[in-house]
């Protein structure tokens, strides 16, 4: 087939697209205030606020107030691991009502110094808004074991450890040695630099150092693991104290709870760090997708109720609801863009392949309120463009395809928001359920059946050429 040229008016609507983000795209978003805001008051600097709640569920709608900014929750917080969201600027971010931006510890600490000195992960990045940093430690420990976060059930039986001669991360009492492959060089990180390293970077929201294990480590192993990231839960929080007003306003620092799959480590390590002075909690851990709610149910039983709460590094449709039903308030996770520009896109009908959409001249998703489907791009453009073999055609796909799937997220979490407020979260869970996933599951969704229904169903529904 030979490959589609791309007009002159299609050129001008990707290059609007491209240069002037516009404005807010959520018309019915509440305005966001600036926690500094002299109507705070006497409010700390840092401070959570419930303003709904899901009737019999653990699930709330609320706000997080930050020294850059109020984050309303449920929300998404987009992934800029160095400091930047791939292909994605700081305007676009924000044309599409991002709220917040993860940024990690591992990858920054080399740059902390001259970060603190242009005041702050906010200011350096241009973002100028809230931020969080994950401590590293999942960077770190996956060059031990080799192992991602979470699989699928049929997936466990696939999950083996790296074996010892060939990790490049040792965890030891103190913290862990590592062999960085990107300098080729020896480090180390414990609770102590990792703190140091944060406080310098200035998130808003930091991440307490931890050791996460994998589905091939044992319980026994995973109770002494636990017991190791209490111990240095403590040594974070002491040294955080140290330095969180260093750069001249207050970070705050979350604990984060591991456990693995074990219902009495979960709940025993939520009450322990629910007595410590936490600004708020990290959800981690490895674990089966199909765990995921009860897992949250035992932690968040646990915690205090008047703090919030981080799951980490899940960004499904159906992993944000089940989050958000069992009290998860803020999200992240490197998937809506990696997956962009791999040329899987987001619709209300499931996902869709971009490659297999040659010559569809209708946009993504005539529902998305994004600037890429506004702008009418189509999908044979999409294509085009990601099929290009000239480089600069190619990363203006990856920013039109990051941007389309980032504002899909973060609109979901918007309307779960709503619809907490509005009292009719489980009408639009199950709705929205049906619509992607093509039936409403209790659980969590089946991953093979996601990758079955998504593009069959989209394609059913788009153009038949």
């Amino acid at each position: 087939m030979e490959e589609k040229q791309i007009d002159h008016k299609e050129e001008r609507e990707i290059d609007k697209v491209l240069t002037e983000p516009g404005t807010n795209t959520n018309l019915e978003q509440e305005k966001r205030t600036d926690s500094s805001n002299a109507e705070q008051g006497d409010k700390p600097p840092f401070w959570f606020e419930i303003e709904g709640r899901i009737p019999g569920k653990l699930g709330r709608a609320g706000t997080i107030h930050t020294p850059h900014g109020d984050i309303q929750t449920p929300a998404f917080m987009c992934v800029g691991t160095h400091g930047e969201v791939r292909y994605v600027s700081s305007e676009q971010l924000h044309s599409i009502s991002a709220q917040a931006m993860l940024s990690n510890g591992y990858h920054l600490r080399n740059k902390s110094p001259q970060i603190a000195q242009e005041g702050g992960l906010a200011a350096w990045s241009g973002w100028n808004g809230p931020t969080l940093t994950d401590s590293g430690g999942f960077q770190v420990m996956s060059l031990g074991s080799g192992i991602g976060k979470v699989v699928s059930m049929d997936r466990e039986k696939e999950v083996v450890n790296a074996p010892e001669k060939q990790r490049l991360a040792i965890v030891k009492e103190d913290g862990i040695e590592f062999h960085d492959p990107l300098t080729d060089a020896d480090d180390f990180i414990g609770p102590k630099e990792s703190m140091e390293i944060q406080c310098r970077i200035g998130a808003d929201i930091h991440m307490a150092f931890d050791e996460l294990t994998s589905l091939a480590d044992s319980y026994e192993y995973n109770k002494e693991a636990l017991e190791r990231t209490e111990r240095w839960a403590q040594i974070s929080l002491d040294v955080h104290k140290e330095h969180r007003d260093d750069l001249g306003y207050r970070q705050s620092l979350y604990g984060v709870l591991q456990g693995g799959r074990w219902e009495d480590l979960r709940r025993s390590t939520a009450k322990k760090l629910g007595a410590m002075d936490f600004d708020g909690y990290g959800l981690g851990g490895a674990f089966l997708k199909s765990d995921l709610g009860k897992i949250l149910t035992w932690c968040n039983e646990e915690l205090p109720e008047g703090k919030p709460r981080h799951l980490l590094g899940l960004s499904r449709p159906d992993d944000i609801l089940i989050g958000a039903e069992n009290g998860a308030d803020t999200f992240d996770c490197v998937a809506p863009t990696r997956e962009a520009r791999h040329g899987r896109l987001y619709t209300k009908y499931g996902f869709i392949n971009i490659e297999k959409y040659a010559g569809y001249d209708e946009v993504i998703d005539e529902t998305c309120d994004c600037p890429v489907c506004q702008a009418g791009i189509t999908k044979d453009t999409l294509r085009a463009l990601l099929k290009s073999p000239d480089p600069a055609e190619r990363e203006k796909y990856f920013t039109l395809a990051s941007i389309h799937n980032l504002r899909f997220t973060i609109r979901l979490t918007e309307q779960i928001r709503q619809a907490i407020l509005d009292g009719r979260f489980e009408e639009f869970r199950d709705q929205f359920m049906k619509d992607y996933y093509s039936y409403s599951p209790k659980g969590a969704a089946d991953e093979r059946n996601v990758r079955k229904t998504g593009a069959e169903l989209q394609q059913t529904k788009g153009n038949t050429k």
